[in-house]
């Protein structure tokens, strides 16, 4: 059975993005950068949102090649093209780079996607990562918070129907006070 990882960098109060999804707050140091690229390479398949989808899609394809790309920026790049994705959503019909659309039922796609052997996979995007939540199966965080309160815009976490307990098993921390809290779903 696969391991379902949700993480992401938020804000103080909470939030993955500012209103207008600014995410702009949420530049990491080179040593988070490498931190993240250590977990991306453990991951196996990544299931996106539409949003998250076309953010990480207008980027990294290329940027490997961008002006300035630091070595980790180059390698999360050529990992995340080659990392097989999935993108749910009902409006996005053509994918490129090792990716594949689900319109259908979400939860009843990763419930299955679960069930296989496999590497972990992680869920991005808070709606998508929200009904994952809901549903239970969930089995890791990591959380990043960086010291800023952005006052609104999209929630890291959504409303669960019922309490979820949770074990930590590493903290961390980063550059510009930034603290890693990564926890495992007690089962």
């Amino acid at each position: 059975m696969r391991k379902l990882v949700y993480g992401m960098n938020l804000s103080l109060d909470g939030f993955v993005a500012a209103p207008g999804d600014d995410i702009g707050w949420g530049v990491p140091s080179d040593e988070l950068f490498q931190w993240w690229l250590d977990q991306e390479r453990a991951i196996g398949l990544l299931l996106y949102g539409r949003k998250l989808w076309e953010t990480m899609s207008s980027y990294w394809p290329t940027g490997d090649q961008q002006p300035g790309a630091t070595p980790a920026q180059v390698e999360f790049a050529r990992n995340w093209r080659d990392t097989p994705k999935v993108v749910f959503s009902s409006t996005v019909d053509k994918v490129d780079w090792n990716t594949r659309v689900v319109a259908g039922d979400a939860v009843e796609e990763i419930t299955r996607l679960k069930a296989e052997d496999g590497e972990p996979m992680r869920v991005g995007g808070a709606a998508l990562a929200g009904a994952a939540m809901r549903a239970g199966l969930v089995d890791e965080y990591e959380i990043v918070t960086h010291p800023v309160l952005v006052g609104g815009g999209k929630r890291f976490f959504t409303a669960v129907d019922s309490w979820v307990n949770l074990n930590l098993v590493e903290t961390r921390t980063f550059p510009g006070g930034v603290v890693l809290a990564r926890y495992e779903t007690r089962r």
